[in-house]
């Protein structure tokens, strides 16, 4: 696999070619996990832009993302839209899978939503059930901001102390509650993968203060406030964590629960957009 080139020059090369794919100026970025790319339904006027045609972009290898960038608006709102992310376990380093959210910030996104496909670690929690991350633990080992800072891209040590917005999870939840329903909240914990985890590891993790766990999120989000965007993030938890059920885990469970979930997560979009 060949490494995309992540420099400073590189994001100004890709956004470059974006803008001239649109005269549309996104406001608003997404990045949409495993079986939830049905979100691209919402955006009007779309320009679609396939990811190996973007310079230095990598390509997504997962089933359920579909790997195009989508450019229109969502309830008058200017976006951009990732169908489909990127994965260490996929051979990316974390740099590169955040790369996308340097560009973004190139084109001018001031917030960006992510969502993920989860595994439950809280016993009370049940598949189908949205949360909104309220933190997270970064147990990928590494980080995307290792090596040299260019400080034009932001701080030597960025502050993560509210990595996830409490303004937009209070309008999140506003949202959910017109919606008529309550969202789960709580700590997301990102590992490496691909592997599932272990029940122990789930024991682990449950005593670390996780709420959910998955293979994703946490370089975007370490990127995007190094970058000083606001991030939202919501978990699908489309299946109980290791050992938790009697019962061994699957890709296609989770592509199953993501599409009974996709109604209640289109209107919720919808309901948060025109508060970012």
């Amino acid at each position: 696999m060949t490494t995309p080139n992540t420099s400073a020059g590189s994001i100004r090369e890709a956004a470059d070619y974006i803008r001239s794919q649109t005269r549309l100026k996104p406001e608003i970025g997404l990045i949409l996990g495993s079986g939830l790319g049905i979100l691209a339904d919402l955006i009007q006027d779309a320009v679609s832009i396939p990811y190996e045609d973007i310079p230095h972009f990598p390509v997504s290898t997962v089933e359920g993302h579909e790997g195009e960038l989508l450019i229109g608006t969502i309830e008058g709102r200017p976006v951009v839209m990732m169908k489909g992310r990127f994965h260490m376990y996929e051979g990316y380093g974390p740099e590169v899978t955040a790369f996308p959210v340097r560009v973004m910030k190139n084109l001018g996104v001031s917030g960006l939503l992510v969502t993920n496909a989860a595994g439950g670690v809280n016993t009370s929690f049940k598949p189908g059930d949205l949360m909104l991350l309220s933190d997270h633990l970064n147990l990928t080992g590494t980080s995307p901001l290792i090596g040299p800072n260019d400080a034009d891209l932001g701080v030597r040590f960025p502050d993560m102390s509210e990595a996830y917005s409490r303004r937009l999870r209070a309008a999140a939840k506003e949202a959910a509650e017109g919606q008529g329903f309550t969202f789960r909240e709580g700590v997301y914990a990102g590992l490496l993968g691909p592997s599932y985890e272990t029940p122990a590891e789930i024991r682990m993790l449950r005593t670390l203060g996780a709420d959910a766990v998955g293979m994703s999120t946490v370089s975007e989000t370490i990127v995007a406030r190094h970058a000083g965007l606001e991030v939202l993030g919501i978990s699908c938890i489309t299946n109980m964590a290791a050992g938790i059920l009697d019962q061994p885990l699957s890709h296609a469970e989770v592509m199953e629960t993501a599409d009974l979930v996709k109604e209640k997560f289109l209107g919720l979009v919808l309901s948060i957009i025109p508060k970012m």
